[in-house]
């Protein structure tokens, strides 16, 4: 039996990608963000049973966000979407977007499958009840997803928290050795910590429920 999804807030739960917060997937009202690994997708399936999934989205298309996309989506019968700068990445399976060329040529020890994309989402665009904001720099087309109305913020690799526990959390921007663009990275997301998330969620790492934490964090990150 695998992983229940755990509830963080309202119709925003947290799904068992990876062992502890290692790699994190999510499902925003109807739909499923991110899919962490190629061998992640059967755990991510079953702790959806009973959700009503409309679509699967992704913050942006590397091995370890979009590992098991395809199949995802063929098991639920669902479209893909992804941010516009990244589709071409998914649809040819080359998610090698990081800005060291060993790097690149590890991930694609761990191939990431080719899936069309139904469409390529750009700032403003409504996913799952959150408005997608562009944020490119760790891959061209990344994204992060905000909701204002109880100021709930996805950042997906923009900006990671390397901390083990929630009590110490510890954000960075990854270095340009795993990033498209990290200098793009640091000036996009200054925009992040305008919005003074109540609680802010990461690609990998637990959340975080401090808006003036992130907000200065990230400040100092972006600066």
């Amino acid at each position: 039996m695998g992983r229940s999804r755990e509830q963080l807030v309202d119709e925003v739960y947290v799904l068992p990608a990876a062992p502890g917060r290692l790699i994190n997937s999510y499902l925003l009202g109807d739909t499923v963000i991110d899919s962490g690994m190629r061998w992640s997708g059967r755990s991510i399936a079953r702790s959806l049973r009973g959700a009503d999934v409309r679509a699967h989205a992704l913050t942006h298309a590397h091995f370890d966000h979009a590992g098991s996309s395809g199949w995802l989506c063929r098991e639920l019968g669902v479209p893909l979407l992804v941010g516009k700068a990244d589709v071409a990445a998914m649809e040819s399976g080359r998610v090698d977007t990081h800005g060291g060329p060993v790097v690149n040529a590890l991930t694609r020890l761990v191939p990431t499958r080719s899936h069309p994309v139904e469409r390529g989402l750009a700032e403003g665009d409504l996913v799952g009840g959150f408005e997608v904001l562009e944020v490119p720099g760790h891959s061209p087309g990344s994204l992060a997803f905000w909701r204002a109305r109880d100021r709930v913020l996805l950042c997906g690799d923009a900006v990671t928290n390397l901390a083990g526990t929630r009590k110490r959390p510890r954000l960075m921007i990854l270095p340009g050795l795993l990033s498209f663009d990290s200098g793009l990275n640091r000036r996009t997301v200054a925009k992040l910590a305008e919005l003074r998330p109540a609680l802010a969620l990461f690609g990998h790492g637990p959340a975080v429920r401090d808006p003036g934490l992130f907000a200065d964090s990230v400040r100092q990150l972006a600066d």
